[in-house]
């Protein structure tokens, strides 16, 4: 198998490198761009990461892996809801296997259950690597969790919002400060950003909040830890996966996240999205069945509004909720930094 430091990376989004299907592809981008040769599409091809996806500058679309000579690993880039491998896409994985390339997935479908990915992967001595896979066993029991370490938790209006970009912006941001931070993963993207991490909506329900407990106890060393949010605790779909790890991480903070404009939850138009006051009221109130937590913050996800549009979105919340509020691509992460330092200092 390649190393991490040796990966180069070449990104399947084949007909989908956008932000949110192709969310995968985006974040690896934004934060591992070292590891990234190219993304494949061959209908964006001629054209950039940036271009396409806001982030990533110079890395190149390309229409074939023969346009991508030095990758080693085809990743697939992409988080569709179910989590299937696309059909028109296992021709693309093949071809990747017989060039000797391994395969990183985070989808529900499972590369190492395919026979023929299998067989192929054997005959070239390539892995097969499925992010999602796991064999987590155990329980929950809220036993020696530090209360000195601050745990704070992303929580959201929808999937898909920026949870997982949040929490790395915010980790990032206190370990530029010299304090203690790790972000804890909690689905495939940020798994493959992070190296480690558990991907929560692949683990049997009721070892869920045992899997995140395992993981807070393995790094409550550090003086905070930003764990990752999945879904909404309003989803028709995925409620229970947020729940469970709402209670799995036991936060004593919650950063509520959101973006500006949707109105319904995302790919199901007939489902209105909660508003956030209803929301705020909620996780607050289902968090503190397990300790002591309050939404201490807002981030916004402003990337389709104008800037004038954001500011005046912004103090709209702001006034409503009575709570600091930004954009932590577009404003930076201060203003949510200030009220976890506080608690910080509290401890």
């Amino acid at each position: 198998m390649v190393s991490d430091s040796q990966r180069r990376l070449i990104i399947l989004t084949e007909g989908h490198t956008e932000p949110v299907t192709g969310k995968t592809a985006t974040c690896v981008v934004r934060y591992r761009p070292e590891q990234v040769v190219a993304l494949l599409d061959s209908t964006q091809a001629g054209k950039t990461a940036q271009e396409l996806l806001n982030v990533g500058g110079d890395i190149p679309i390309v229409g074939s892996l023969e346009d991508a000579p030095q990758a080693n690993v085809l990743m697939l880039g992409i988080a569709p809801s179910g989590g299937k491998i696309p059909a028109p896409w296992r021709s693309i994985i093949l071809a990747a296997i017989r060039r000797g390339m391994d395969v990183i997935s985070g989808l529900h479908e499972f590369l190492c259950s395919d026979a023929e990915f299998v067989s192929a992967a054997a005959e070239k001595g390539v892995q097969l690597i499925d992010v999602r896979k796991n064999n987590e066993r155990d329980v929950a029991n809220r036993i020696d969790i530090r209360e000195d370490c601050l745990r704070v938790h992303t929580v959201g209006q929808d999937c898909s919002v920026g949870k997982m970009l949040v929490s790395l912006e915010l980790s990032n941001a206190m370990k530029a400060r010299g304090i203690q931070s790790k972000f804890i993963a909690t689905g495939q993207t940020g798994i493959l950003v992070e190296g480690d991490g558990c991907p929560i909506d692949c683990v049997v329900a009721d070892f869920l909040s045992g899997a995140v407990e395992k993981m807070i106890l393995a790094h409550q060393h550090n003086d905070v830890l930003f764990i990752e949010g999945q879904g909404s605790i309003s989803h028709p779909r995925y409620s229970a996966v947020t729940l469970g790890l709402l209670h799995g991480c036991l936060p004593q903070a919650m950063i509520l996240c959101y973006e500006v404009g949707r109105k319904h939850v995302y790919g199901m138009e007939g489902f209105p999205l909660k508003p956030l006051d209803q929301l705020l009221r909620v996780y607050e109130t289902m968090a503190n069945l397990a300790v002591p937590s309050r939404v201490i913050g807002v981030a916004m996800n402003s990337r389709k509004v104008s800037a004038e549009e954001t500011e005046k979105e912004r103090e709209r919340v702001r006034q409503e909720l009575g709570l600091p509020v930004c954009d932590v691509i577009r404003h930076g992460p201060d203003e949510l930094l200030e009220p976890i330092q506080a608690m910080l200092g509290e401890k």
